[in-house]
């Protein structure tokens, strides 16, 4: 019984893995978008489930691409790193793609990292990707006037 029991448990486990990495490994929309000089080529996460399952189970990102999440009002929206293994930075967005604030994430954090004030957006990039190339809050990330309308 207690064989049995085991094996279909572990059966469980691998099909949850198995149906969130191929729902992580799914194609999402891409977008480019620019800060200042340099421009981003982001994925579009504009669904409940591709902004709930966000950059999880990712093992690197190139230099240039983000994530942009797009959600469907402005609030003061909270991003955290659960499953995610990359260390990311999060900057957070008005309407119009003025940055709000910047936030560091560590991965595997479920601590809580909000916008400072209402956000329409929040573009998660390399840790660290912000601060290098000299984007701080104030600055416009242009580009997200485009992004597809949040489900």
């Amino acid at each position: 019984m207690k064989k049995t029991f085991l094996s279909l448990l572990c059966a469980c486990l691998a099909l949850t893995g198995a149906t969130l990495a191929s729902a992580q490994q799914a194609v999402l929309p891409r977008l480019d978008l620019n800060a200042g000089f340099y421009r981003i080529a982001a994925e579009v996460a504009a669904t409940p489930e591709t902004r709930e399952i966000g950059l999880m189970g990712r093992r690197s990102m190139a230099g240039n691409e983000g994530m942009l999440f797009v959600f469907t009002q402005a609030a003061r929206h909270c991003m955290w790193m659960k499953n995610t293994l990359l260390p990311l930075s999060v900057a957070f967005l008005d309407d119009s793609g003025r940055i709000i604030n910047i936030r560091d994430m560590r991965p595997g954090s479920e601590e809580n990292h909000c916008a400072d004030t209402p956000a329409r957006f929040a573009l998660e990039m390399n840790q660290g990707w912000f601060a290098a190339k000299g984007i701080v809050p104030g600055m416009q990330i242009k580009g997200v006037e485009r992004a597809m309308r949040p489900r």
